[in-house]
């Protein structure tokens, strides 16, 4: 690993890993990532909670609710890009400050907001900061394990995202129904500035940290050190296996989007709840889609642990996962909403398992001076179909009145994003020197 600036990565003699304890300190880097992925999550779904009551004062239609959330795509996706390329430059530890600190300034700026252009401005301050935080996320994880633990690590501090959805709907009627909508943005706020801190005082990279033994160090470092020679851009935007990842993204990522933005709204026209009542299904839902995190992280990571390639064992994850998701097309048919939140509930695990595994791909598969910029452009690939997706889903809804339309899209997109992965990256195989790219 070797960053702008940065000296060569010190690696300990294999013995540390017998004559001392493997230590843990990486799973608090975890720990840290989940809590920012939580705030991240909050931020970005109280508008879905929210839409209601803003689309009640504001007067929106279906279409102007798109355009907010279109534009906040926008803004996350060519930002994205940018602090993917930028984390492989400045490192995770600087990269997550600055990204915190813009969407915790965004999120702020929709309390003192009011009508569609106010709320675009918000959100598009809110998307360019929220763009860093799977960068960052991804990068740390790169720098402080191994590729055996990595899914399982992803999948972990991505739960984070799933425990933000889960909070979302039971604290943000809590705060507007009593003191207003404006202050859920002001109230949500506050406790980052305790991650901050946290942050700023804990992280940095394991082999200059004061934290890290000798002996988890090595274990980190025992997949050996990354080639001398760095990918240059060109380098990566040729490889098939940069477009894998990117292609797997750009179709997995909107069904993502749906989910987030416009779950609850699905639930209030198709069950009649309302902001006092969508907490219950949305918990259970995101209860599962954060047990289909960790789950998807923990199988490919225990099948490799026994001696399965990382090519089967990644891609046989990410069968089972997009099988998962497959019901999702009946979800607007079911009769009774418990089961409706069962089928959502199974797609959205079907999700994160999946995501955990495809996120592991460019730290499996480049240098980690390359990841950054391989997650930015995935990133931003996948925030594009996110803004197709919401568009489509504005329209749809405004001509058609359903969501089995937009379901069905959904249901079919894990299938073929594990189609187009395994026909660019048939090995899954680590890139290698002399790092002479084929044209795709």
């Amino acid at each position: 690993m070797f960053e702008a600036g940065a000296e060569a990565t010190h690696i300990p003699p294999a013995a540390a890993l017998t004559s001392e304890r493997v230590g843990a300190f990486r799973w608090v880097v975890v720990a840290l990532l989940f809590v920012a992925m939580v705030f991240n999550y909050v931020d970005r779904q109280t508008i879905a909670v929210l839409k209601p009551t803003l689309q009640h004062e504001f007067g929106w239609s279906e279409s102007a609710y798109a355009d907010i959330i279109f534009w906040f795509q926008a803004a996350y996706a060519l930002s994205y890009l940018t602090f993917g390329m930028a984390m492989d430059r400045i490192g995770a530890r600087i990269g997550y400050m600055a990204a915190f600190s813009i969407w915790s300034v965004g999120h702020l700026l929709h309390a003192a907001v009011g009508g569609v252009g106010g709320f675009i401005f918000a959100r598009v301050v809110l998307g360019v900061g929220e763009s860093g935080s799977f960068p960052a996320g991804l990068k740390a994880v790169a720098e402080w394990f191994p590729k055996k633990e990595r899914a399982l690590a992803n999948g972990l501090f991505n739960a984070g995202a799933n425990i933000g959805a889960i909070v979302t709907p039971l604290v943000v009627p809590a705060i507007a129904l009593t003191l207003g909508w404006r202050w859920v943005f002001i109230i949500t706020a506050i406790p980052g500035v305790i991650w901050l801190a946290a942050w700023i005082i804990l992280y940095r990279r394991p082999d200059k940290s004061r934290f890290v033994g000798a002996a988890e160090l090595a274990y980190i470092q025992s997949d050996g050190p990354d080639p001398a020679h760095k990918l240059s851009w060109r380098q990566i935007i040729s490889r098939r296996e940069t477009w894998a990842y990117a292609a797997g993204r750009f179709l997995i990522d909107p069904v993502w989007w749906l989910f987030l933005f416009w779950l609850p709204d699905f639930l209030s026209k198709r069950y009649g709840l309302d902001l006092r009542s969508f907490g219950p299904p949305l918990v259970v839902i995101y209860v599962l889609s954060d047990l289909g995190s960790v789950g998807g992280g923990w199988l490919s990571s225990a099948l490799m642990k026994r001696g399965v390639g990382p090519n089967r064992a990644r891609k046989f994850t990410l069968l089972l996962c997009a099988l998962a998701v497959t019901p999702v097309a009946f979800a607007a048919h079911a009769a009774e909403l418990w089961l409706a939140v069962g089928i959502l509930g199974l797609a959205t695990a079907g999700h994160q398992a999946f995501s955990a595994n495809l996120y592991a791909l460019p730290a499996d598969l480049f240098p980690r001076s390359a990841v950054g910029t391989v997650v930015g452009m995935g990133g931003f690939s996948g925030t594009v179909g996110g803004m197709l997706m919401s568009k489509y889903a504005g329209y749809m809804l405004d001509r058609v009145g359903s969501y089995t339309p937009i379901f069905i899209v959904a249901a079919c997109a894990y299938l073929a994003a594990l189609l187009v992965i395994h026909l660019l990256s048939p090995r899954y195989a680590p890139i290698a020197p002399p790092l002479l790219a084929p044209a795709v």
